[in-house]
């Protein structure tokens, strides 16, 4: 079940790439595992074509410790802590949750005390949404401007989660607003952002998010069914 899932999620992706005019290998799948057991992930990873997508540390690392990273790609897509910031470098090749600049100066620390450098998105509230994470579009450039200097971190791109809605279409507006916003932000050509990434679209919703410019979409619930993936 799970490879016929993620072989349709792939083909899905394709079609959407392609329906407006990108090429599909412009856009690439984070399949949600943060509740899912250790077994499914590598029958997927026999599958190959994605990276997994984990939302909490303390669950994450069990499972990059059984699975490894050498076969297995791991990003964290969740709430970040800064107490467990700390276990984050060399466990993760991006971090799409970042979104006060505490959290960047925290993650640049600990990737300097680990000699590396740790890839980042930013995480916006594009929607406005009360007690949703993210910065708010308003205060995107300063917090860029605040974090440009740390050399511990990459900015790569900008992520954002809409209102749930089962319908797609009311997605389309708070995709295609991170993306002028992406514009607009890579305009200003700040020392260490780069804007090539938008982390955008989910299980319900992730071929509109394709539509509107997306390069990664993280996908869960549409790949190992119904385990809380998203």
């Amino acid at each position: 079940m799970i490879a016929d899932n993620l072989s349709s999620v792939q083909e899905r992706m394709a079609q959407a790439a392609q329906k407006s005019g990108r090429h599909p290998e412009e856009v690439r799948l984070v399949a949600v595992t943060k509740t899912v057991p250790v077994e499914h992930i590598a029958e997927a990873g026999k599958i190959g074509g994605c990276v997994f997508g984990e939302n909490r540390v303390q669950d994450a690392r069990p499972k990059i410790e059984t699975l490894g990273t050498e076969h297995y790609r791991w990003h964290f897509i969740g709430h970040l802590q800064r107490n467990k910031v700390k276990y984050i470098p060399g466990l993760f090749e991006l971090i799409h949750s970042v979104d006060n600049p505490e959290l960047a100066e925290e993650i640049h620390r600990h990737s300097l005390k680990h000699g590396t450098v740790t890839p980042v998105l930013i995480q916006v509230n594009v929607s406005g949404e009360a007690g949703k994470s993210g910065v708010a579009p308003s205060d995107l450039e300063a917090l860029l401007e605040r974090v440009t200097h740390l050399n511990g971190i990459a900015v790569r791109g900008l992520m954002t989660i809409p209102p749930f809605d089962p319908d797609p279409e009311p997605s389309r507006k708070h995709f295609a607003a991170l993306r002028k916003l992406r514009d607009r932000m890579r305009s200003l050509e700040m020392e260490n952002i780069s804007m090539d990434e938008l982390s955008m679209g989910m299980s319900n919703d992730f071929e509109v998010a394709i539509e509107e410019g997306a390069t990664w979409v993280r996908v869960g619930t549409a790949i190992f069914g119904a385990w809380d993936t998203g």
